[in-house]
């Protein structure tokens, strides 16, 4: 949540694209990876509590006679992203059978790319700051209750709720669901019960906030975590690499938690750029990366009858599937290893 300075490292000469310019260019349409009907939902929220905007919108499976209450992915952005990103993952939830929730912070959102390049670093800055970190949080919970308690609750399940989100957007589901930082001299717990697991997916440190162990042993959900080899956040005064992807996974107090590591890619390939990370690992890390999360939910609340071909989405079959671009994978079941998993 503070900066650190940049670390040197010998493999930062191979650096991908940073993720400082993810969300500046323009995004690809994935509208034709979903097979099934979805509907998706742009809304405008205040919270009148805080004065804030909460943009959200909403992607919920097409309703039928049948429809029964949808699990619900609640989705926070990266630095510099919005309601719009991460439509990939949006999408293909929607697709089966769970709605999908994508915030937009507006203290740390798109709009920060406006405005003079000469104060940039500046707004960089005040947006990674600890009032914003927590804010962000605060959006979380205020855009549950509105959703919980808008139109769509009789199509939402409020007890098979999953807080996602990538890069700040990871740490920010941290927070909701257990970790714990000190500001003003005090431990602030920002957990909401509510939540019932959470998919962490290119996971910063909590900057200057002391030992991970620490912070994040009161996570004690069950956990996805995913990242690549090359996944690097460099942006000015932070540095960010592997080795802290598998600190916060390693920390982590439930011992329910899964992690996947993609070989190469980039920090940004995980957005809705469609060329970052490598034109032909970016889609094939997206399709993993769709049917592992899918596969988690399921394997959570213990009801995959409930979501569409459950039995091709497995996380006992996902690795194996998956092997070719996959450089570590480590659940409850198979103690966490520095030995790659590769086929024979």
């Amino acid at each position: 949540m503070n900066s650190r300075q940049p670390v040197s490292r010998r493999h930062c000469l191979k650096l991908s694209a940073s993720a400082l310019w993810a969300a500046a260019l323009p995004l690809p349409s994935w509208s034709q990876l979903s097979p099934a009907p979805f509907e998706f939902l742009d809304l405008d929220w205040a919270d009148p509590a805080r004065q804030r905007l909460v943009p959200v919108r909403l992607y919920l499976p097409a309703a039928g006679p049948d429809t029964t209450p949808a699990p619900l992915v609640v989705f926070s952005h990266g630095i510099g992203g919005s309601r719009r990103g991460y439509s990939w993952l949006g999408q293909h939830f929607a697709s089966q059978g769970m709605a999908s929730l994508h915030l937009q912070h507006v203290g740390s959102d798109r709009s920060l790319w406006s405005g003079s390049v000469f104060s940039l670093v500046g707004r960089l800055q005040t947006a990674a700051a600890d009032v914003e970190a927590i804010a962000r949080v605060q959006d979380l919970r205020f855009a549950l209750d509105t959703v919980l308690a808008g139109p769509w609750r009789s199509r939402l399940d409020a007890q098979r709720i999953v807080a996602a989100g990538h890069s700040y957007g990871a740490n920010t589901t941290l927070l909701a669901c257990g970790a714990r930082v000190a500001q003003g001299g005090r431990t602030l717990d920002l957990a909401d019960g509510r939540l019932r697991a959470a998919i962490v997916i290119s996971a910063p440190p909590f900057y200057g906030q002391g030992e991970t162990a620490a912070i994040l042993q009161g996570v004690r959900v069950p956990s996805l975590h995913v990242t690549a080899t090359e996944d690097v956040i460099r942006i000015p005064g932070y540095f960010s690499g592997i080795e802290d992807r598998l600190a916060v996974f390693e920390a982590i107090g439930s011992e329910r938690k899964w992690l996947a590591v993609f070989e190469g890619g980039s920090h940004s390939m995980f957005t809705d750029r469609g060329g970052t990370g490598g034109v032909t690992l970016n889609p094939r890390v997206k399709n993993a990366t769709r049917e592992l999360a899918t596969a988690f939910v399921q394997t959570v609340f213990h009801e995959p009858g409930a979501l569409a071909n459950p039995a091709a989405s497995t996380l006992a079959t996902w690795p194996l599937r998956h092997a070719e671009i996959l450089a570590r994978f480590a659940a409850p079941s198979l103690p966490f290893s520095p030995t790659p998993v590769k086929p024979a």
